[in-house]
């Protein structure tokens, strides 16, 4: 399996979708390691654009919820709906049913229509009265959040947030970015012709995925993913100061995650090892909405990154 294919997507994307590689890259990552996206910026950065343009370029049928504080669990997942003629309930599915989804603005629902989303994601099942309906075998959500405003939302809790693969902080695109936004959108205006793409079949994700996982890592590799982790729950061991600012660390859900988004970098980069640079590559994204960070570091305007950038400066590869 040749990464040619996923080039020209990547290519396809950012043609799309300007000025936010960071953001096209890693779709393509959660895409090969089979996880979910948080996505945190201002609105008007073509997050919506960015899924629906993934959704044409793998063959994949692509549906946007935005979410607000009357939304039930229903409106996501599908409700049996009673048929008087004959006395019999018939599921209908709810949007949650498409291969790629993006949950605009999660942090709008209440708990529980992000319990039933979160649900969905970790479980790749929906529950309804007594049946259990699997999702599609291609199944990605993209969620946002706009961190511009926070009156009357829900906040998502720490143990919700380590379900998704990658937290993704996107920013305003440069002033050049800004002339080719403007000149892509007025040829869209107009109906010129744009960039088209061959869908790939879903067979040949699934072929990918398997060529990710099956890439060569050496045991070095692995204890220096380990490592990682391990700093963020033993701080201590490698620096006074790094302990006084990590309340809690992550999951070994975050060292599987680390992991596959590694070897995922790598497989993209046409390489056939992960290298620690790899690793590096992928640290921030995979760790930054894992750690839960003490009372002291938030009073001294410490963040995660800043967190992560010392921790990643203190582990040596072995």
């Amino acid at each position: 399996m040749t990464t040619q294919a996923f080039t020209q997507i990547r290519n396809y994307l950012d043609s799309q979708i300007i000025g936010q590689s960071e953001l096209t890259s890693n779709m393509l990552v959660a895409l090969l390691a089979g996880g979910h996206i948080l996505v945190e910026g201002p609105p008007g950065l073509a997050k919506t654009r960015a899924i629906n343009a993934l959704a044409k370029a793998v063959h994949g049928d692509f549906h946007r919820v935005q979410f607000t504080p009357d939304l039930l669990p229903a409106d996501l997942t599908g409700t049996d709906i009673y048929r008087p003629e004959d006395g019999s309930f018939n599921f209908q599915p709810g949007p949650i049913f498409h291969n790629l989804i993006l949950a605009d603005e999660i942090n709008r629902a209440p708990a529980k229509v992000q319990s039933a989303l979160l649900e969905a994601m970790a479980e790749r099942q929906v529950t309804v009265g007594k049946k259990t309906y699997a999702l599609p075998d291609l199944f990605m959500v993209m969620a946002t959040q706009n961190p511009l405003e926070q009156e009357g939302t829900y906040p998502l809790p720490e143990a919700q947030l380590d379900r998704f693969l990658l937290h993704l902080e996107i920013d305003y695109p440069s002033a050049s970015s800004e002339r080719e936004i403007l000149r892509l959108t007025r040829g869209e205006a107009l109906n010129h012709q744009q960039n088209e793409i061959q869908a790939l079949s879903q067979d040949v994700i699934f072929a990918a995925r398997e060529s990710v996982l099956n890439i060569y890592m050496d045991d070095a590799i692995e204890n220096y993913i380990v490592d990682l982790i391990i700093a963020t729950r033993d701080p201590a061991k490698y620096d006074p100061q790094l302990a006084q600012w990590i309340a809690c660390g992550a999951s070994p859900r975050a060292t599987i995650a680390l992991d596959r988004c590694a070897r995922a970098d790598a497989w993209l980069k046409g390489q056939d090892f992960v290298s620690p640079e790899n690793v590096q590559s992928v640290l921030h994204n995979v760790l930054r909405h894992r750690l839960i960070l003490s009372y002291e570091a938030e009073a001294d305007g410490i963040s995660a990154n800043q967190v992560l950038d010392k921790i990643r400066s203190l582990v040596a590869v072995a």
